[in-house]
This record gives C-alpha cells, sequence and structure tokens, in this order.
C-alpha cells in the first residue's frame, strides 16, 4: 500500500522547468532602434566590418532583436584575451546553426564563434581565404592560395604570386580540415551549392596585372562534393564576385565587371547550366526569399563624380522588375534583405573611417547606426 501510494503521488508531481541563463553578452550596451516589425525572427543580425588591408582592425558588430541595442566590437568585447583582435580583412560572415563563422582574408583564419555570445570555439588556418559555404556535414571556403602582387611606386610589379585558387573543406563537427583540396581558378571569391555540386566564382583579380595571361578570370569552378573533384567549369563574364542560389533551381552570379569597359552585372546559371545575362549594375546584391536584390549605380566608370544615383532593382527566376529602394548620397558596401518591405545596407564612406548601418522601409532610410570600417557582410541568427 505504501508503494502504490508513493507511486501515485509521484505521478501529480509538475516537472521542473529548467533554469536559463541569460546570455553572456546580455549586458553589452550599444544605440537603440526601432526594430518592430521588420518581418523577421532573428535573434541578432550580425555585422562583419571588413577594415582595411593590413590595418588589422576588422571588427564584429550585431543588433539585439530583442531590445533593439546596436552593439559594436561584440568580438573584442566578448574575447578579451585574443590580442590581435578579430583580424586583418574581415571578407565573409555566416550562421550556421548556434555558430558563427568569419572568414578573415589577409590573417588566413576562419574565426568560429558562439552565436549566443560571440566566444570563440575554433581558429582554422588557410591561406588568403575569402568566402564560405555549408552543406550538411561541411564548410567549404575558397582561397586564393596565396596570391599578392607588390608594386613600386610607379605602379610597376615589385614582386609577386599568381598560383590558381583552391577550395578547402572543413568538418563541421570536428573543425578540422579535409587533406584533400581542389584546385579552382584564379582568385576565387563566392560560393554556393546546388544539389550536391559547389559552383565558384573566380575573379582573377590579381591574375588581371600579372603573368601568364594578364587578365581577369571569367569562369566558374563547378565541384561535384562527394567525390570532391572539379567536374567542369562554365564562361561567365569577367571579374566575377558572388554566387546565390535561389532555393529552387537557379544560380545568380555577380560580375564587378573590368571597371573601363564591361559593366558590373548580374548572371543566371538555370538547371541545365545555361548562362544568361539579366541586368547591369550591381554594387551590393542580397538573395530573400528566391529573390535577388541589387543595388547599383550608372556612374559606376566615372570615378571622379561626387553626384552618384543609385538604383535598385531585383530579378527572380530571371525576369528583372524595379526595386524601389532611395539612397541619396553614399557608398553602399553590404545588404541584406530582411523581408519584402525592409533591409539593411552598409556604408563604407571614404573606406578608411567607420561607416554605417542603416535600416530602410518602403524604400526609404528609417535610422542610421554608426558602425566599424567598411561595414560589407551580414548574418542572421
Amino acid at each position: 500500500m505504501l508503494c502504490g501510494a508513493l507511486a501515485f503521488t509521484a505521478c501529480d508531481i509538475y516537472p521542473v522547468e529548467p533554469v536559463v541563463q541569460p546570455s553572456k553578452d546580455a549586458d553589452l550596451d550599444g544605440q537603440k532602434v526601432d526594430v518592430t516589425g521588420l518581418g523577421t525572427d532573428a535573434k541578432k543580425i550580425f555585422v562583419l566590418n571588413e577594415g582595411g588591408m593590413g590595418a588589422n582592425n576588422a571588427t564584429l558588430d550585431f543588433l539585439r532583436m530583442s531590445d533593439g541595442t546596436y552593439v559594436t566590437g561584440a568580438f573584442k568585447k566578448m574575447n578579451p584575451d585574443v590580442g590581435a583582435g578579430l583580424g586583418d580583412v574581415g571578407n565573409d560572415i555566416a550562421v550556421r546553426g548556434n555558430e558563427v563563422w568569419i572568414v578573415v582574408n589577409n590573417s588566413g583564419i576562419v574565426e568560429v564563434l558562439s552565436a549566443k555570445d560571440e566566444t570563440e570555439i575554433a581558429v582554422i588556418t588557410i591561406p588568403t581565404p575569402r568566402n564560405i559555404a555549408f552543406d550538411d556535414n561541411y564548410a567549404y571556403v575558397s582561397s586564393w592560395a596565396g596570391a599578392y602582387a607588390e608594386y613600386n611606386s610607379d605602379y610597376s610589379i615589385k614582386d609577386y604570386s599568381n598560383p590558381k585558387g583552391r577550395v578547402y573543406r572543413i568538418n563541421l563537427k570536428t573543425k578540422t580540415l579535409d587533406s584533400k583540396t581542389v584546385e579552382v581558378g584564379y582568385q576565387p571569391e563566392g560560393l554556393a551549392l546546388r544539389n550536391g555540386k559547389l559552383y565558384v566564382a573566380n575573379s582573377g583579380g590579381i591574375a588581371s596585372s600579372l603573368p601568364p595571361s594578364y587578365a581577369y578570370d571569367n569562369s566558374v569552378s563547378i565541384i561535384n562534393t562527394a567525390s570532391l573533384s572539379l567536374e567542369k567549369t562554365l564562361e561567365v563574364q569577367v571579374n566575377l564576385k558572388n554566387v546565390w542560389f535561389d532555393g529552387s533551381s537557379d544560380l545568380y552570379v555577380s560580375s564587378l565587371g573590368d571597371y573601363y569597359s564591361t559593366h558590373s552585372g548580374i548572371y543566371r546559371i538555370d538547371a541545365q547550366e545555361t548562362v544568361t545575362h539579366i541586368g547591369d549594375y550591381v554594387s551590393v546584391a542580397a538573395m530573400f526569399d528566391g529573390t535577388l536584390y541589387c543595388i547599383g549605380n550608372a556612374q559606376e566608370f566615372d570615378f571622379y563624380t561626387t553626384e552618384r544615383t543609385w538604383k535598385g532593382w531585383k530579378c527572380k527566376g530571371g525576369a528583372v522588375s524595379e526595386w524601389p529602394v532611395s539612397i541619396g548620397s553614399g557608398t553602399p558596401y553590404g545588404l541584406t534583405v530582411l523581408s519584402s518591405d525592409a533591409c539593411l545596407i552598409g556604408d563604407a564612406g571614404d573606406y578608411f573611417n567607420p561607416g554605417t548601418v542603416s535600416l530602410y522601409r518602403q524604400g526609404s532610410k528609417r535610422w542610421s547606426v554608426n558602425a566599424g570600417v567598411c561595414p560589407g557582410h551580414f548574418a542572421l541568427w
């Protein structure tokens, strides 16, 4: 009878709610902004500020959505014992689960942080890494493989190295590099996955002024991820930059052009890997809900003008339409789209001093905050 009574009593005991520990960065203060009605369920929006080449001043900011606080320099604040800070030239950022992966180009590292509190989890060494993409098991990182060019005061070549680029693979669980790498084109940049294939945009940004070709690369390298081998290359346009997958069938690739006769633009690679020119003028772009949003200006060949007319446009399924985003003066350098009527734009200013991050809603600016030097990359958690 006693055992029965105890068993019956035990059934009436309510489960104890787990104690939720506050995030270690919860007390970080910053500038307050209005984040109501932005149409996103993100907890944080991370902003990677590139910094200046050789200045070792890349920084990480975040916008805390629970209270609308924009926090600057979060990496250094949460990792005070990391003496060098985030590093030299933060080139890409992505969120994978509860981790933030940051590619630091000139420092030759990939930083892995906790998305909850920005504390360091791992550091992976890769020569001159550029961009990152993920599948279920691996992170793929494009690398210039040590390419560089040094110039004399008269712009003649003093010293250089111009190997073809490579793609490295990192195990997501162990945070270790695969022993196998894949050679791609010259100075690879953005990359994206589609149906077990990795598409890598090759720029040739350094090769354009070096032997053997003295020309920009114009190819997309296609890698079979199962065998981690190069399957084929596609000719697209000179000086390719980013690749996006729309989640359905199409890939979009941006080109920076050659700065004097070929304009920047967007190119579509459909399911049959047919390349189509979609539109010109793209300084920054971002994919949201299957639509690629772009901002560019028709005066991109005029390096001396102080008046630029920024135009927004978008494309889905190869169809181009207007995106009415009204940008006055400034230097759009980074973009993330939060909903069909809200986006954040990073403005680099003069590229040497701290820039700004601004919210645009229904096409017009609603607020701006001070960021780091060259706020160019966003990631949502």
